[in-house]
């Protein structure tokens, strides 16, 4: 009590004494709160706050902070109405090392900010259901995709089992019922409450029933400060029929799932909730309906009073990715721009097949694969493969391994040099990256025609496979890349601070490369996997700032890994206009740093208004 004294004088005072277990310490804390700001909308405080204060076995995580009223109840950041969320992420602002004054000093900041209603409800932690997350350990994740409708009581849903720890929710029973997805579906009611669960939904089907019925329940008692109107939703009997309806159709020994829909305190999209009764308690409500089958009323299927108190409720992970809740993690990164285009990426090997998985992750609609090669095992050094592809074609194994990282993407494997004909038609980007010079030409005399989509072609140095080259073409230019390229070619070796790419042109390389097998094996370039993937990342993203650029540029983009011979380097060519005098020059990156950013404005980075 000295120490607190000392530390916090006339703040903070430590009530009574702690109390010590094998895992942990419980003490009460009394901070002085009189005149902290209060502003509309903050919470209100007394002049002195108590607290409880549980501090566990280890310094990972926090300890926690409690309080033993709901005066804080429906606020922002408290979970299920007593528990102060302080901190975030604990990972990153969490440190042991600030000691006991650090947490106090965390929460008096925290009283602070509530008061003065700087906290965003918007963003509060699953605010809807009490703040906390309600997850059963080992139990499967429904992923939701699909947005539901906002003026329907109860409606249809199926869960698709799409893997031993997977389920998908379907609105469309067609969809549900498709071979190519699943081989079996299940039907799930989706039920949707009028109210919010601030002191979360409880771990049987009665306690769900009954904060279903009431959000409040057992929380009001004589004296307590407790304000909150009470709310009778009258859904706990429409919400049991729901259940029992569904559960007779199923045989006597499967779980029966329900999804909820929780409205948000603060509006917008509700929260999802996936909750799953065992076999043994759906049994029970399978037996009670069937009991009381001759009921007029399906309402009245089953008396939640005759519900027995050991029937658990388990609950499911939820991957909300409905567009309206969750915002993509790349939204704000130059690869965006791949999102809903077709592209394809010819030439499957060292960089086109990690091109290929980053525009798919990226959210590409659509990807045509080109490549007649097989994969090998001494392939699996650098490519993007698995042991159990060796033998497949690369077109094939790829295909298969990007399909399996979205479900959203159409993938075409062409076991060819170049796609269809058909293939052309609402293609937004080709990516070359076979280095191969008949291939170049094609592309270039593809450039000149009036519709055509956006060229660009890839590769690496022979020595290393730290240097990478990326050369974009996009409409109106009527110069294809292999053109681009020569001009390029022409520039950089004029130029001595560029010295490390002029092996990229006409450099002597038979020398540097590897003939990997003996016998008649194809030299090919020095290589590791860190190192093609990398440059394939930075090639990729170079290339979607083109693709999000409000002006069309093209040109030849030039750059060297941190770990390689030639240390970070990058530097952008501009292409000569096809109306201007055939010039290129280069951008260092150190100058494009010192152009100003209105000259840069929605321009990939490191290029300017200028040709360069």
């Amino acid at each position: 009590m000295t120490a607190f004294a000392v530390a916090f004088p006339g703040e903070v005072r430590l009530i009574g004494k702690p109390r010590h277990s094998s895992s942990e310490m419980r003490l009460r804390l009394r901070v002085r709160t009189l005149g902290f700001e209060h502003l509309e909308g903050g919470l209100l405080l007394h002049d002195y706050e108590d607290f409880r204060v549980i501090v566990g076995p280890s310094d990972v995580a926090p300890p926690r902070v409690e309080v033993d009223h709901l005066r804080f109840l429906n606020h922002a950041h408290v979970l299920q109405g007593t528990r102060l969320c302080l901190y975030l992420d604990p990972s990153r602002e969490w440190d042991p090392a600030d000691g006991f004054g650090g947490l106090v000093d965390r929460l008096t900041e925290w009283l602070r900010d509530a008061a003065a209603g700087r906290f965003n409800a918007q963003t509060a932690l699953y605010h809807a259901v009490g703040g906390v997350l309600h997850e059963t350990d080992g139990a499967p994740t429904v992923v939701v995709r699909d947005s539901l409708p906002a003026n329907r009581l109860a409606m249809n849903g199926w869960l698709i089992d799409r893997a031993t720890k997977r389920f998908d929710l379907a609105l469309d029973r067609d969809h549900a019922q498709d071979d190519t997805v699943s081989d079996f579906a299940q039907h799930v009611p989706i039920f949707r409450l009028n109210a919010a669960l601030p002191l979360g939904a409880g771990s049987t089907l009665l306690s769900l029933l009954s904060v279903v019925e009431d959000p409040y329940v057992g929380q009001r008692s004589p004296g307590d400060a407790f304000t909150t109107e009470r709310i009778m939703t009258g859904l706990a009997t429409p919400l049991l029929a729901t259940l029992a309806a569904s559960a007779i159709r199923k045989p006597v020994g499967t779980p029966q799932r329900l999804i909820i829909s929780v409205p948000h305190p603060t509006g917008g999209p509700p929260h999802l909730l996936a909750a799953s009764i065992p076999a043994a308690g759906a049994d029970q409500i399978r037996a009670l309906a069937r009991d009381n089958r001759k009921r007029t009323s399906v309402v009245n299927m089953v008396d939640p009073a005759k519900v027995d108190h050991s029937v658990e409720v388990e609950w499911l992970p939820v991957s909300d990715e409905r567009p309206e809740v969750t915002i993509r993690r790349d939204s704000t990164r130059p690869v965006s721009s791949f999102a809903g285009k077709t592209v394809q990426v010819w030439g499957c090997g060292g960089l086109g097949s990690w091109v290929a998985e980053f525009v798919v992750r990226a959210g590409a609609a659509k990807v045509v694969l080109c490549d007649p090669g097989r994969i090998t095992g001494g392939l699996l050094v650098r490519q993007n493969f698995v042991e159990m592809d060796v033998g497949e074609s690369k077109v094939g194994a790829l295909a298969a391994r990007l399909s399996a990282i979205s479900d959203a993407v159409e993938v075409i494997p062409r076991k060819a040099h170049i796609p269809e004909a058909s293939d052309f038609i609402a293609a937004d980007v080709i990516v070359d990256a076979t280095v191969s010079v008949a291939i170049s030409r094609m592309l270039d005399a593809a450039a000149a025609t009036a519709e055509r989509p956006v060229l660009a072609q890839m590769a690496c140095d022979v020595r290393t496979g730290t240097l990478g080259i990326l050369t974009v073409s996009m409409p109106p230019e009527t110069s294809g890349c292999l053109t681009i390229d020569q001009q390029a070619g022409k520039a950089v070796k004029a130029k001595g601070a560029l010295e490390p790419f002029h092996e990229l042109w006409g450099a002597e390389t038979g020398a540097e490369e590897i003939v990997p097998t003996r016998g008649c094996s194809a030299p090919t370039f020095h290589g590791s996997a860190a190192d093609l993937s990398g440059l394939a990342a930075s090639l990729t993203s170079l290339l979607g700032s083109h693709l999000g650029s409000s002006e069309p540029v093209s040109g030849t983009h030039l750059i060297s890994l941190p770990h390689g011979e030639a240390g970070p380097l990058r530097t952008f060519l501009a292409a000569a206009r096809t109306d201007a005098p055939s010039v290129m020059t280069h951008l260092s990156t150190d100058e494009a740093e010192d152009r100003s950013e209105a000259s840069n404005q929605d321009r990939p980075e490191g290029e300017t208004d200028e040709l360069l």
